[in-house]
């Protein structure tokens, strides 16, 4: 947020980050060496789940209406909304202190939310106490001369949430640049929440020793994550239950599989008694028609017609596309 709060904060202390370090000291170097190994990262998730996403196109997954890619990407903009609202709330400090001074030109002063909310009581026990007991903050808020304020026309509700300096230019290219993620710790781990997505959906498509090698590439992934402080410990074990429970949560909307077997399994019990009258009788056609009550009564019901389906994907598409060139339009003059 500021010069001093990133540069003099220390990290949190982590168990994990100790665990893993004194693994260091007691296992052989080679299996050092290979959790260190960057063996896969973010677009090698997002390419499995690509190739999973077209599979379903050769018939090798089943997948009613817009199938399991579509169930894949609503998780996930569920989990980035309250990814975003999880680290928005609380601002932790980073696991790489140095991160902000070589990513940012940091303003010389406090924000004025942080003036007035945050440093006069952030290392006196005496103010934090009064704060708590007054419940009101009594400190004062500067007045800096030297604060840039450029005229972003319809931007400028941004400019004191970005506080650009006037050496980054007025370009609003560089200001895409500046969301890099942050330099604070952003609670949970977007990266381990597509991996975890990514493993849920091959887990559900496919299973067998295939999921069972991408949970384990989930799991080098984490600590990894953890051994070079690009996250806490708990931001990965919290990205990794928030994605099984998300991916459960919303199974009921597209997965229709289990559902379609119990379908089955019901119908099945209904007509057991005249499938086996029909089988002591020989009776192959009363066979053949009570085994096809069986097999429909399985199949999912169209909602939607094809039409319909391709009409409101391009919809999506075409809304997208337009809401990018009109935020980009509107930003263009900085």
């Amino acid at each position: 947020m500021f010069n001093n709060i990133n540069r003099s904060t220390a990290p949190l202390p982590d168990t994990g980050q100790w665990l893993l370090l004194a693994l260091n000291e007691r296992l052989p170097q080679t299996v050092v060496y290979l959790l260190r190994a960057h063996i896969i990262s973010l677009h090698h998730y997002l390419m499995l789940f690509i190739m999973l996403g077209f599979s379903a196109f050769f018939d090798c997954i089943k997948g009613p209406g817009l199938g399991i890619g579509t169930r894949y990407m609503f998780v996930m903009a569920v989990g980035r909304f309250l990814r975003t609202i999880t680290f928005v709330s609380t601002i932790l400090p980073s696991a790489r202190p140095w991160c902000a001074a070589a990513r940012y030109k940091i303003p010389d002063h406090p924000h004025a939310w942080a003036q007035k909310y945050y440093v006069p009581y952030a290392s006196d026990p005496r103010a934090i106490r009064r704060v708590i007991l007054v419940d009101m903050p009594y400190a004062i808020v500067q007045n800096y001369t030297d604060y840039y304020r450029p005229d972003w026309a319809y931007m400028n509700f941004l400019i004191d949430i970005l506080r650009p300096s006037a050496g980054e230019g007025p370009s609003w290219y560089h200001l895409v640049n500046k969301a890099g993620g942050g330099c604070n710790d952003l609670m949970y781990s977007g990266h381990m929440f597509v991996a975890v997505l990514t493993a849920m959906a091959w887990t559900e498509a496919y299973g067998g020793w295939i999921s069972v090698g991408i949970w384990f590439l989930v799991l080098h992934s984490a600590q990894r994550e953890i051994r070079e402080r690009y996250h806490y410990s708990a931001d990965c074990i919290v990205a990794i239950y928030i994605g099984i429970l998300l991916w459960r949560v919303t199974g009921f909307i597209w997965s229709t599989r289990d559902l379609d077997q119990a379908r089955r399994l019901a119908k099945l019990d209904e007509v057991q008694n005249r499938l086996f009258h029909a089988a002591k009788d020989s009776d192959i056609d009363e066979i053949r028609g009570l085994l096809n009550e069986v097999e429909m009564a399985g199949q999912s019901k169209r909602t939607f017609s094809q039409g319909v389906i391709l009409s409101f994907a391009a919809f999506m598409i075409t809304f997208t596309l337009l809401f990018v060139l009109l935020a980009f339009s509107l930003t263009s003059n900085g």
